[in-house]
């Protein structure tokens, strides 16, 4: 079980967090214990009014309790490791309040102390409280049989798969098929009759017609790639020449990347929003099937509590008329009945409430199986639709690096040139010269 905690003061915010139903599909304020008030914000306002006859600011103990995601644990299992923490940090006694929040098919609780020692009107010190919160994790996992994160047998080991936006970027893409471009540029080649045809065909395909460096033609990719026109089409320089004429005319390979950029950054962006719509009208049916089950279970949830809540009056009542009242009830009491009808009560009562709780846990373990097989397709389909938009930021972004090294040149150029009319305005040249013949500015 993770055990997450902190000291802290507001109140306030805390018991707005711990019964916040917008962003929790279910809460159950299960504890409410030292307080005068049996609600959770009455007793946030106890202890901040408590609070304010000492110099504590973190007042408040905050604790989260989140066990395995696929293990059903049982309340009791909460009350227990609840109890242990308590011991174990020297918050026996102090008040609490302990609450259970249930999305997206896990079920966790949260448990807040107040610090305050009502006796002593100080802060309970909670020294080591992290190390010692480890410790009682560790156990949990043991004493429940379940498997333990990897993190807690080596700390170098912790789960790196949280993964942000930037390292979704980094992940790889199949590249340019080769013999793919090659056949594209042949077909287009076979179709055309003069360079301006040729350059629109290639770009009907994603591919540019631009002049390489070496004042031949080159083919370029919407993502950068470069490529020799003669080979491409198998084809020596001088046929190609004589076919498209001399490459003065294009757009030099700087030129070209630039007209990507201007050309493909809008149809980029346009295909983001496109794919954002499909995957928020994909997740539509998904997010009202997750509104229609957290009603009908709470639903279910009331109607059992309600049928317990009559049966629990039904048998006490019961119960009680087994009591003897005047005359009879006095011999019951001085020829031992009374206490055996006590103890009988008694054994009936606690038994009862034991299975009460069984039925209130078998209702919660099934509905949380019904939640986390909804909640499956809903993640299947956010990570499907966040690798569409996330590809798409990708090109998006390496257009932007497209337009960027293309600028670094100049700007190099007109950085050097700068210094060297500084220097020369100077009247020195503190740099040595380079030997041979260089680059003669001014």
């Amino acid at each position: 079980m993770i055990l997450q905690a902190s000291k802290r003061g507001g109140g306030t915010e805390l018991g707005r967090h711990l019964t916040n139903q917008r962003d929790n599909e279910h809460v159950e304020v299960h504890e409410v214990r030292g307080f005068m008030s049996e609600t959770v914000m009455g007793a946030m306002k106890e202890v901040q009014a408590m609070s304010l006859g000492t110099k504590c600011r973190q007042y408040l103990f905050s604790l989260s309790l989140s066990p395995p995601q696929a293990e059903s644990v049982r309340a009791e299992v909460f009350e227990t490791a609840i109890d242990q923490i308590e011991e174990r940090l020297g918050l026996t006694g102090q008040p609490r309040m302990v609450v259970f929040h249930e999305k997206e098919g896990r079920r966790h609780a949260h448990c807040v102390w107040s610090r305050i020692d009502a006796n002593t009107m100080t802060a309970r010190d909670l020294p080591f409280f992290k190390m010692k919160l480890r410790d009682v994790s560790k156990q949990l996992y043991l004493e429940n049989g379940w498997q333990m994160p990897r993190g807690f047998v080596d700390s170098k080991l912790r789960d790196p798969r949280n993964f942000s936006l930037a390292e979704y970027q980094q992940a790889s893409r199949a590249g340019l098929d080769a013999k793919a471009v090659k056949a594209t540029v042949q077909e287009c080649w076979a179709v055309s009759a003069d360079s301006q045809a040729f350059g629109k065909e290639l770009e009907t395909r994603g591919l540019f017609l631009a002049k390489g460096d070496r004042r031949g033609h080159v083919i370029m990719t919407h993502e950068g790639e470069v490529f020799a026109l003669s080979r491409m089409v198998d084809k020596k320089a001088k046929e190609v020449v004589a076919k498209l004429g001399e490459p003065d005319s294009l757009r030099s390979v700087d030129e070209t990347r630039q007209h990507i950029v201007q050309t493909m950054t809008p149809r980029l962006q346009s295909h983001i929003r496109e794919a954002k719509r499909i995957a928020a009208n994909q997740m539509k049916p998904l997010l009202e099937k997750r509104q229609d089950l957290q009603t009908r279970h709470a639903q279910e949830r009331e109607k059992l509590d309600e049928g317990q809540r009559r049966r629990h009056q039904t048998e006490t009542r019961e119960r009680a008329m087994r009591i003897a009242k005047g005359f009879r009830g006095l011999w019951d009491r001085i020829s031992g009945e009374h206490a055996k009808i006590k103890k009988q009560n008694e054994v009936e009562a606690f038994f009862g409430l034991q299975r009460d709780r069984d039925q209130r846990h078998a209702l919660i373990e099934a509905q949380m199986v019904e939640r986390r097989t909804l909640q499956a397709d809903i993640v299947e389909a956010r990570h499907r639709h966040a690798r569409q938009v996330l590809l798409l930021y990708k090109d998006a972004a390496q257009y932007r690096d497209m337009q960027r090294v293309e600028s670094e040149p100049s700007r190099e150029f007109n950085r050097a040139a700068s210094n060297h009319t500084e220097r020369a305005d100077r009247g020195r040249d503190p740099a040595p010269r380079p030997k041979g013949r260089g680059l003669e500015l001014g």
